[in-house]
């Protein structure tokens, strides 16, 4: 089996970008200016992912609410995240370029919450303390699709509404009923915050497949029940995908914390893992390897569970302490499980490609990615090559190569 050869592609995604961010927040907040009064504290709710220039969305967005006239100040909106303390939180914050003097004005970090009336609601509605208090909040979030789960509302305002605002205190209610907490109840919790007139609109941002800051939106807190699903269809038009759906081996260079929060991005792996929720239609990928774990990780392997395969490499990196916990926490220890051990590349490689099936390797459908975030350019096999040929998306670069150098391990993407 070890002497698979696979051609470097390039895929070639839609790539529509904002170039002025401060001008289009400027003028998407225009539809906010109703809702903001002159002297009026007002909370910029900024949360705990990687996004695109955030740094320079909520500095903007500060900026247009003190040229109006209010006070406005920065909360971190990020459920139990920095290790659930307020100092960890805000140096969260801090590591996206968001603190007290790029922005220009206070930081209030806090996991104190207000109790709010849940009005029938399964469970107990938290609020910040910094937020409630208040005159008024703005929520900025990436709306994506979500990783566990898809509805109306996954990844986004409505989400970081209720769980970034609501604190630790919210995340444990919400992920105490697993996926119908997520899908059902999210949304529901966010029409009672709504209901108190406390949140005045959001600014949605969503990435091209390039993760490039592709649209910024101001959305009104009366429209944010209709607009939030919509921009919700066009991230997931600007996703990123495989080549291909129907794959005998995904070769996975690395997992991480940092790719995704579940390590690999299941929209991509088409694996959930979730006891008693149906596995996504596509992709249909037969066996996963993966090799490697990101050093921004510390450790934290999650998403290893849904590898066929591993390498000893990865192993050994693993801190079972933090990712047990954490897959404890969120209710989903199968992403946890251990995979099969190669000791190198080659050898998981060629466990995949006998699992697989594959016993004419001229026609084994193999693609390598250097993980599920960066699918620019994918490592494929003769069999994928020939039928994704001849797309206007898809440009050669390589000639066939060798799978593995002489020692087992991978060759350089």
């Amino acid at each position: 089996m070890s002497q698979l050869q696979l051609t470097k592609i390039r895929q070639n995604f839609g790539r529509e970008r904002v170039g002025d961010i401060e001008s289009v927040v400027a003028q998407e907040l225009s539809k906010l200016s109703a809702a903001i009064k002159p002297g009026a504290s007002l909370a910029v709710a900024a949360g705990s992912r990687g996004i695109a220039n955030i740094a320079r969305v909520v500095k903007a967005t500060v900026e247009f609410l003190r040229a109006r006239g209010a006070q406005p100040f920065v909360v971190p909106a990020m459920g139990s995240h920095g290790g659930a303390t307020a100092e960890g939180q805000a140096a969260l914050l801090a590591s996206y370029g968001i603190t007290e003097q790029a922005m220009g004005c206070p930081i209030r970090a806090t996991m104190e919450v207000v109790e709010l009336p849940s009005d029938g609601l399964k469970t107990k509605l938290f609020m910040d303390r910094f937020a409630w208090e208040s005159d008024g909040a703005i929520v900025i979030n990436r709306i994506k699709p979500h990783t566990d789960f898809h509805g109306s509302f996954e990844s986004g305002l409505v989400k970081m509404i209720v769980i970034g605002l609501g604190k630790e205190r919210q995340a444990f209610e919400m992920h105490g009923f697993g996926v119908h907490g997520l899908r059902d109840l999210v949304p529901e919790a966010a029409k009672r915050v709504l209901a108190t007139g406390k949140i005045l609109g959001g600014v949605g941002i969503v990435e091209n497949a390039y993760d490039e800051t592709a649209i910024i939106e101001a959305v009104p807190a009366a429209n944010i029940w209709a607009r939030e699903p919509q921009l919700l269809a066009l991230a997931k038009q600007n996703m990123p995908r495989l080549p291909v759906d129907d794959v005998d081996v995904l070769i996975v260079d690395r997992l991480g914390k940092n790719i995704s929060g579940t390590g690999m991005d299941t929209n991509i792996i088409g694996r959930t893992h979730i006891v008693g929720e149906p596995e996504p239609e596509s992709p249909r990928i037969k066996m996963i390897v993966v090799t490697d774990l990101t050093d921004e990780s510390h450790g934290n392997a999650t998403g290893i569970g849904f590898a066929d395969v591993t390498s000893r490499r990865l192993f050994r990196k693993i801190d079972f302490a933090v990712m047990y916990k954490n897959v404890i926490t969120a209710g989903f220890p199968d992403r946890a499980k251990l995979p099969i051990v190669a000791e190198t590349d080659r050898e998981a490689m060629d466990i995949a490609l006998r699992a697989a099936g594959c016993r004419d390797i001229s026609r084994a459908r193999v693609l390598r990615i250097r993980d599920t975030l960066h699918l620019g350019d994918v490592l494929v096999s003769d069999a994928v090559l020939e039928e994704i040929r001849g797309q206007p998306r898809i440009e050669t670069l390589t000639q066939r190569a060798e799978a593995c150098d002489a020692e087992g391990a991978l060759s350089p993407m």
